[in-house]
């Protein structure tokens, strides 16, 4: 019995360190094209609709750079899926860089009776990857490359823009279409993939919502195009820029908005230089 016990810890300490050093490499691939920052073109913002204009100059403070790397540590609730009725608790660390139009996210999920699981996602260079695995060390499921995980990864790099807002300039390569006095439509292409997400704003200037009609989903092991919406709120001054430290994503399904990801910000470090991974 001794020599099996033995046996499960080489091997779920084999499968951590595989895990951990998945996600370093990760990190360093996107932060490592990270590049010196420019001032923001404040002139060429009179070019946009209004809604986008007012929100550039509402959350950018004047003489604010370009910003190369966003760090952001996060906890909240989500839902694996939106038939799912359970809400799990998470942990999570967050890696920006427009640059590269990526982003990492590194997530610990709270399991009963002490358990996790990890949730590794990136879109780096509009590739998408997906990962999961059970005590950080046993894979359970595992997506790269895959062109409807490629376009839904960066249809989320531009929703969670908001809280790298530099990332969402014309300078970061963010195309934007009026729609009306209260909205507008964000397109980005990276290489032969473009994608596109609808911004709403409120009268302060702040994007209190995205939503799009069409992104992809795996249900039952297939991707389907769903409508996806999400919501921000709280809005506060990190930095001297101002993001939402409330944010909450989810599904149409039915003719319902189910929620699946609900989520706080803890902190925000910009042009951070270090990715390194806390079990």
């Amino acid at each position: 019995m001794a020599g099996i016990v033995a046996g499960i810890a080489i091997v779920a300490a084999a499968g951590w360190l595989r895990e951990r050093a998945r996600a370093r490499a990760l990190q360093k691939a996107l932060l490592g094209n990270a590049a010196n920052s420019q001032p923001v073109d404040f002139a060429a913002l009179e070019e946009l609709p209004p809604p986008v204009r007012r929100y550039f100059l509402h959350v950018l403070p004047q003489g604010q750079k370009l910003i190369r790397i966003a760090a952001i540590q996060q906890s909240g609730r989500l839902r694996t899926g939106a038939r799912s009725k359970k809400w799990l608790p998470f942990r999570a660390r967050q890696y920006f860089a427009p640059i590269a139009k990526g982003f990492v996210w590194d997530a610990r999920v709270k399991l009963p009776f002490g358990a996790h699981i990890r949730v590794l996602d990136s879109c780096i260079f509009g590739i998408g990857s997906g990962r999961v695995s059970f005590l950080s060390a046993f894979p359970i499921a595992a997506e790269n490359n895959v062109p409807e995980l490629n376009a839904g990864a960066l249809q989320r790099y531009l929703a969670e823009a908001v809280w790298c807002p530099t990332a969402l300039l014309p300078q970061s390569g963010v195309a934007w279409t009026a729609i009306d006095e209260q909205s507008a439509l964000a397109t980005l292409g990276v290489h032969d993939l473009s994608v596109s997400l609808e911004f709403r704003f409120n009268e302060a200037g702040e994007v209190v919502g995205v939503f799009t009609p069409a992104r992809f989903a795996r249900i039952d092991g297939e991707y389907r195009q769903l409508p996806w919406e999400g919501c921000f709120a709280d809005y506060q001054l990190v930095s001297g820029i101002r993001v939402p430290r409330y944010g909450e994503v989810g599904w149409h399904m039915d003719g319902a908005l189910e929620m699946v990801w609900k989520g706080e910000i803890i902190s925000i470090q910009y042009d951070a230089t270090r990715a390194e991974t806390k079990e």
